[in-house]
């Protein structure tokens, strides 16, 4: 019988990313509280760019910058939000979206099933993703449960399951 495997990996679901800034965007237009605030919300790439005249102002709309993210499925360790940072009379908030597992989190999910998982599993590490491979699809299933109990510092998503 042939190897199971599946693909550990940390993508962004990109219509539900754009979906989210959209509501986002929408919602500072539309609230009283954002009324005259200047608050601005922009995604260029993987760069999310936040401006408002007060800091309080720049920090609510990250909130619901954050608040939209949680709604559409898109976790929060995707994003790497920094303080605000006042430019002349307008506070902005940088934020980059992080995507792709490095080299480092591949070795610590391997080390991490090598000490807690199954002893029947092979990890290999593929450029951003890491491949686990078995010959029990039970052993890949509790190695997928077990890394979803992990509490990594990134997010993780499983595709290809074979």
């Amino acid at each position: 019988m042939a190897d199971s495997s599946f693909d550990v990996v940390s993508k962004i679901d990109r219509m539900e990313l754009d979906n989210a800034i959209n509501q986002a965007i929408r919602e500072i237009d539309t609230r009283f509280d954002f009324k005259n605030t200047g608050a601005k919300i922009e995604l260029s790439g993987d760069k999310l760019a936040i401006e408002a005249d007060t800091e309080e102002r720049a920090k609510a709309t990250l909130d619901v910058v954050k608040d939209k993210l949680i709604k559409r499925g898109v976790s929060l360790k995707h994003l790497d939000a920094g303080e605000p940072q006042l430019s002349g009379k307008i506070y902005k908030i940088a934020s980059t979206m992080k995507e792709g597992i490095t080299t480092e989190n591949a070795k610590k999910i391997a080390k991490f099933l090598r000490d807690e998982g199954p002893k029947s599993i092979k990890t290999q590490i593929q450029g951003d993703e890491l491949r686990v491979t078995s010959k029990s699809r039970d052993d890949l299933q509790e190695a997928i449960e077990q890394i979803k109990n992990g509490k990594f510092e990134f997010a993780v998503q499983f595709v290809n399951f074979r």
